[in-house]
């Protein structure tokens, strides 16, 4: 469905602080998947700038995060642990059960979810225009974008 343009993804929006382009919602991914339209990966490792080598880590740390939160759902929620064996929307169903039980069981167990959205990875990845020269196109203005004063971060450089 991503690489036909079928998924039901947000419109393309400027970056924070920034009046244009209009950036398209990305996913993040490593080095076994492709560089497109709307799929981010890494640059190769190989003699990097330093704004390529803060891309990878910011990529890298936004796909932490990620995997992070699914561990967690997933140690609480077992079945995740497992191909799901229902039909399509059962199975949309009970991942959406188990998302909104997990938040329930957070908030009554007293987790402050304000303090985890101020310290979220970046809030607004755009998306890109279709293949891999326009996936090439965006993890650029990505890059540039990261080392912008609207983008960057105060630590990034000494994190590389």
């Amino acid at each position: 469905m991503l690489l036909n343009n079928a998924l039901d993804l947000p419109d393309n929006t400027t970056l924070p602080g920034t009046t244009s382009p209009a950036m398209p919602f990305v996913f993040v991914g490593d080095e076994a998947f492709a560089l497109g339209e709307h799929l981010m990966r890494p640059y190769s490792s190989r003699g990097l700038s330093i704004a390529r080598r803060v891309f990878n880590y910011r990529l890298t740390r936004a796909r932490r995060v990620v995997e992070c939160a699914f561990g967690i759902l997933a140690n609480k929620w077992r079945f995740l642990h497992t191909p799901i064996h229902l039909k399509l929307e059962t199975a949309i169903s009970a991942v959406k059960a188990a998302c909104v039980l997990h938040n329930f069981v957070r908030e009554r167990d007293g987790y402050n979810f304000e303090d985890s959205l101020s310290h979220s990875v970046e809030s607004h990845l755009p998306s890109v225009v279709r293949g891999h020269r326009q996936g090439a196109a965006v993890r650029e203005h990505f890059t540039a974008y990261f080392m912008s004063p609207h983008g960057a971060l105060p630590w990034q450089l000494e994190a590389i």
